[in-house]
């Protein structure tokens, strides 16, 4: 099943319920073909249908049974490795960029400029990351240390100016959110299934669609916009955006599930920690904004 994640979806993954890694690598992969236009060519699928096994010799051969493939496959360490590394960059540049870049009421203009700068920059990067065919480490903690200035400027001004504390409770939420979706999604409470991807899917349009409309009344002078910003519907708004980031990461997981069981080479570990970066910083902005409304009000 593809994923709505771009980091993965242009890589080839699928896999389907209930069925082992023998029986998958006999199935043919047509998303490769679907992706390859729009994102670029991903991995040759080899005589199995394993995306990766062109990687390994051309042989076929799973890394389960090549002691060779296997000492360069992917492994849940290298993943968590890979993702301590890139968070750890976003929190570094967060705590230089607090300190540092102090958001001065008197000149916050320039503070929330700094901070939409590196928003552009880092958005830059993730699009140059996703469309590239192999993964760069030097773009992707670039991506993690702009987007760090980022989140530490509109932390600090948040945290300043509208509800002291909020942003250790918007952290631990974040963490809470995410041990809550790993421990449900190794217990097997939360099946990706095509129907659960499809829902994300359109959940995420939606949402989407609504946040740029919200955006475009609010540039014309229609004040708060839809009231997303503000208020009770504010806070729904948020809580989906939590739900809406809990579900990506459900499919996340599912992704580097299945490229470990492909033996997707290790260099991928870091497009895993890309992911899971991009989903954890969506959860942490959801989780900042309904804290702060809860806490402030309609102020």
């Amino acid at each position: 099943m593809r994923t709505s994640n771009p980091i993965f979806s242009r890589r080839g993954f699928r896999r389907e319920g209930g069925q082992g890694p023998a029986a998958r690598q006999a199935q043919p992969q047509p998303v490769a073909a679907a992706v390859g236009a729009a994102a670029g060519t991903p991995p040759a699928a080899g005589p199995t249908g394993n995306p990766y096994a062109a990687g390994y010799g051309d042989t076929g051969v799973s890394p389960a049974k090549d002691p060779t493939a296997a000492s360069t496959a992917m492994t849940l360490d290298d993943v968590v490795v890979r993702t301590a590394g890139t968070l750890g960059t976003v929190a570094l540049a967060a705590v230089l960029s607090w300190v540092l870049l102090p958001v001065d009421e008197a000149d916050i203009g320039r503070s929330y400029g700094i901070a939409v700068g590196a928003a552009l920059v880092a958005f830059v990067l993730s699009l140059v990351q996703t469309f590239k065919r192999r993964p760069a480490p030097a773009l992707i903690l670039g991506y993690a240390a702009f987007e760090g200035v980022f989140l530490g400027v509109i932390s600090s001004a948040t945290s300043t100016y509208l509800s002291p504390g909020v942003v250790v409770q918007a952290v631990l939420g974040t963490f809470a959110v995410s041990a809550g979706v790993l421990i449900a999604y190794r217990m097997r409470w939360i099946r990706v299934t095509r129907r659960f991807h499809g829902f994300v899917l359109a959940a995420a349009t939606g949402f989407l669609l609504l946040m740029a409309a919200d955006l475009l009344f609010s540039a014309f002078g229609a004040g708060h916009g839809l009231g997303f910003d503000s208020g009770a519907l504010g806070v729904a708004f948020g809580i989906a955006g939590i739900l809406l980031g809990a579900a990506f990461l459900a499919l996340d997981f599912k992704q580097i599930e299945d490229a470990v069981a492909y033996g997707a080479p290790r260099e991928e570990s870091w497009l895993a920690a890309f992911g899971l970066t991009l989903t954890l910083v969506w959860i942490y902005l959801e989780a900042l904004r309904v804290l702060s409304l809860l806490q402030g009000g309609d102020d």
